[in-house]
């Protein structure tokens, strides 16, 4: 049986790179950050000692380099589950796929994927410029029924209650959740909050916002924020975790993401210097990590 993987499935560019992100096999660490902004991966990779190489298409931007003996990589995915569909495949391809014969390696890799983000709070007691560490991602989104996934039985209990609480519109999302990384997560606790984070498919309308577009669900961050089940609640929301988290079971790496809230929805507050809360985030997120 060929299991050679066909030029149109694993679309690899003239210099032996993967497409979407042009990066080739050895150019990327074993540990990434990943970021939204492209341009905060330069505000990342400044705290590098030493960066190895820059690679850039469309808004997908790589930084290589060293803290100390740590080998890190950076990379920006844009916004949204259909994004991170891309970048985390193509992170997979890159150290699980061997790019001369196109067929998957007898020994796979398991990386190491931190979010390093933004977030809306959902809980009054969370303020903006915190930073909230995702214990779970629940997508409102539609990506992960795409793929075939095992859920933990505390998933599904956990998935259960939620569907028991939170009223979706019918022909609308269904719901997925997966729980972060718990090798990742020990070493994200001093000065974190922790919490659900709800992934949804847009900026506005699923995430309660209404401009001059009416809400099918007008009560949905009411539900949200009163969800609680045994001593778990939903902390905050944005558009990529649950789509990593499930990506990283499927494809078998450790992921984790961590937000700085710039928003408090609840409060109906907004940070007076987003800029800063992020900053603050990395210079804390990479100290940690460059030590694990």
């Amino acid at each position: 049986m060929d299991n050679r993987i066909a030029e149109s499935e694993l679309i690899i560019n003239n210099r032996g790179a993967v497409y979407h992100l042009d990066v080739r096999p050895d150019e990327l660490a074993h540990t990434i950050i990943t970021v939204g902004d492209p341009d905060r991966v330069g505000a990342v990779s400044k705290h590098f000692d030493k960066i190895e190489g820059k690679y850039q298409h469309r808004e997908f931007v790589t930084h290589t380099g060293y803290i100390g003996n740590k080998r890190l990589s950076v990379v920006s995915t844009g916004i949204g589950t259909d994004n991170i569909d891309i970048v985390l495949n193509e992170l997979d391809a890159l150290v699980n796929i061997d790019f001369e014969t196109r067929q998957v390696k007898s020994t796979l890799t398991s990386l190491q994927i931190i979010r390093l983000g933004t977030s809306g709070a959902l809980q009054e007691n969370i303020p903006v410029d915190s930073f909230v560490v995702s214990s779970h991602g629940l997508g409102l989104d539609n990506l992960m029924n795409y793929y075939v996934f095992e859920n933990t039985n505390a998933e599904k209990q956990l998935m259960e209650s939620f569907r028991g609480q939170v009223f979706l519109q019918p022909g609308g999302a269904n719901p997925c959740l997966f729980e972060a990384s718990a090798k990742l997560q020990e070493h994200f606790t001093d000065g974190f909050h922790t919490g659900i984070t709800v992934t949804c498919p847009g900026f506005y309308a699923p995430q309660g916002r209404v401009l001059r577009g009416a809400l099918s669900n007008p009560n949905l961050i009411d539900k949200l924020t009163s969800f609680s089940y045994e001593h778990h609640h939903i902390t905050n929301f944005e558009m990529e975790t649950s789509a990593i988290y499930g990506m990283g079971r499927v494809l078998g790496h450790e992921c984790l993401s961590i937000s700085a809230i710039v928003a408090n929805r609840i409060r109906q507050e907004f940070s007076k210097d987003g800029g800063a809360a992020v900053a603050a985030l990395v210079e804390k997120g990479l100290g940690i990590v460059a030590a694990i």
